[in-house]
């Protein structure tokens, strides 16, 4: 026996040596691949993206426009492509990240819809030195299922098997065609801007946009002058809430799952043209109205103010774009003459324009908006929480909510809506909600991109970055912390507005930044904040109506509402007489 052991002693060191040259030399087991991509020569040589791959148990819709976050979410599985070469196969295998499944190989074995897309991506050399790739806006809002450009294939019907060995091969042969321009009118115009300080930051041409909503009379008085209306929001096709002509009653009627209403696109119609009659109607204030179009390689839309990540939109928007369009158009051009107004990411906007640029407007109504208080971002405290996804206690982890009914009823985790979106891209780079406030509010990482407020698949919050965030961007804490500086230029301009039942728990935020504005002084803030009983995103104010309708009613609510307002507000002298004409 001793013996043995000491011929066992003198091979063992040679054996574990044999065994770890073998294992620093053999590559990982790559997992077989279940479905092949490839694109066609006639789409292009090369590209960067995002590459996706969606799986339907029906046909209702495409695949591309069935990845939601709600219950009735199908299947999507996402990969990065770089330098990616005409013929070239991509494979799909179970390394994949899927959402809400997440790897191929727990797929059930079945009947799917299956398609295929290429979110492209363009390389970026910025002034700040960082080198990215990201998507870019062609009209659409920066949405990867209808980006023109963007390469798909059509939806086949397959059978899939998780442990099939031979992999399902499949074609970008398609291209989504790029988006009409829209046409200028009598009382629409459709503006586009160069913005150097923009231009200068992404090292290529940056445009911002806008719709114009000129007065009636404009044409008739040509030596008026008129204040500005801006209304902040996602960019539509063309002015939202504008028709020049009655319903048509010859389209189907589509129903509304959100209102539980019928024939609501007729409705949309008849609101809109019961605002032109307003609008044109002889006791309506004459000014211009306009929406920003400030898309950017995030997201649709900036949030109006300046970010490490997505450059100097704020400044772009208030020292650019407005005195350009004041000039065109006959604005007064003054800081007083100027108001904001919007929903959502829009009320959001409106109260951070007004924040940072207190001169620069004279009044903001922000519905329903975007988190403005970081201790509420929506259902998280940034600075407190260790983790976003998960309330942790000794023996059990509760996921937190994400959206919800005005009965508490929760359709989606905030896990699952970060989940979705580490799908459609990494790096901050989905396009979606949770990432565009990561690129809007975070520093830059050190790899160009975005840093993450937390772990996109843990949820682990990073209180540096959160600090960040808190001294940059969380509202509520910048107007208490400046209020004795800027006190007296934002008396009587601040108006929030939200419902108490928001499905995104907005109204959260609104509660705590409440408690700030009341405890000003010297001056007493002298604004508004109101809640919506019940009443669900994006609840405006208007007690007289439901939802559904007062949310296709912003311009004839806020720009009378403004108009009354604005004579208390105005320097001695200002003409608050010859645009009432």
């Amino acid at each position: 026996m001793k013996m043995i052991t000491i011929r066992w002693a003198l091979l063992l060191p040679l054996l574990l040596l044999n065994h770890w040259g073998n294992a620093q030399t053999t590559k990982p087991a790559v997992p077989p691949a279940s479905f092949l991509v490839s694109f066609p020569t006639s789409k292009g040589t090369q590209f960067d993206g995002r590459l996706l791959l969606m799986l339907s148990k029906n046909n209702k819709a495409e695949p591309r426009f069935q990845i939601t976050d709600g219950p009735e979410t199908q299947l999507a599985f996402g990969i990065d492509v770089e330098n990616w070469k005409a013929g070239q196969l991509k494979a799909f295998n179970q390394s994949a990240f899927g959402y809400p499944i997440e790897s191929l190989k727990n797929v059930p074995a079945g009947e799917y819809y299956v398609q295929v897309l290429l979110d492209k991506y363009q390389t970026y050399h910025r002034a700040d030195g960082k080198v990215v790739k990201l998507g870019w806006d062609r009209g659409e809002g920066r949405q990867w299922n209808q980006a023109p450009g963007n390469l798909y294939s059509k939806p086949i019907k397959i059978k899939y098997d998780p442990k099939a060995s031979k992999p399902i091969t499949l074609t970008l042969d398609q291209e989504i065609p790029p988006i009409p321009e829209p046409a200028d009118t009598k009382y629409i115009k459709h503006i586009k801007f160069k913005s150097e300080r923009l231009s200068k930051f992404w090292g290529r041409d940056i445009y911002l946009g806008a719709h114009v909503l000129l007065p009636e009379g404009f044409d008739e008085h040509p030596d008026a002058r008129y204040p500005l209306a801006i209304f902040h929001g996602h960019f539509p096709d063309d002015f939202s809430g504008w028709r020049t002509t009655p319903p048509d009653t010859t389209i189907p009627c589509t129903y509304s799952a959100r209102f539980k209403l019928d024939c609501y696109n007729r409705i949309e119609q008849q609101e809109a043209y019961d605002f032109y009659k307003m609008w044109t109607g002889p006791n309506f204030p004459r000014m211009i109205a306009i929406e920003i179009q400030h898309a950017n390689p995030f997201y649709d839309d900036s949030y109006a103010v300046n970010s490490e990540n997505l450059g100097p939109y704020g400044d772009a928007i208030t020292y650019e774009l407005i005195p350009y369009l004041e000039q065109k158009f006959r604005g007064i051009g003054q800081g007083w003459a100027r108001f904001m107004y919007g929903g959502s990411t829009g009320g959001w906007e409106a109260l951070a324009a007004q924040v940072f640029y207190p001169d620069e407007y004279n009044g903001c109504y922000a519905a329903c908006p975007d988190p403005i208080d970081f201790r509420a971002f929506t259902v998280v405290d940034i600075y407190k929480d260790k983790n976003a996804y998960w309330l942790e206690s000794d023996f059990k982890k509760t996921p937190r909510p994400g959206t919800r009914d005005y009965l508490g009823h929760v359709s989606t985790t905030l896990r699952e809506a970060n989940m979705r979106e580490l799908v459609l891209g990494t790096k901050s780079r989905s396009g979606q909600q949770w990432d565009i406030w990561e690129a809007v509010y975070s520093p830059v990482g050190a790899d160009g991109y975005p840093q993450r407020i937390w772990d996109k698949y843990t949820g682990e919050i990073n209180p540096k970055v959160a600090q960040f965030w808190k001294e940059n961007y969380d509202l509520s804490y910048i107007l208490k912390r400046d209020w004795p500086k800027h006190g007296t230029k934002l008396r009587g301009k601040i108006h929030i507005y939200c419902g108490d039942m928001d499905n995104y728990y907005l109204n959260n935020a609104v509660y705590l930044m409440e408690d700030i504005l009341k405890e000003t002084t010297n001056p007493s803030y002298d604004g508004e904040v109101d809640y919506g009983d019940r009443a669900e995103h994006c609840w405006n104010g208007d007690h007289t109506q439901p939802n559904a309708i007062s949310r296709l009613r912003y311009h004839r609510m806020f720009i009378p509402k403004w108009a009354k307002e604005v004579e208390s507000r105005a320097p001695v002298g200002a003409d608050l007489k010859s645009w009432k004409y």
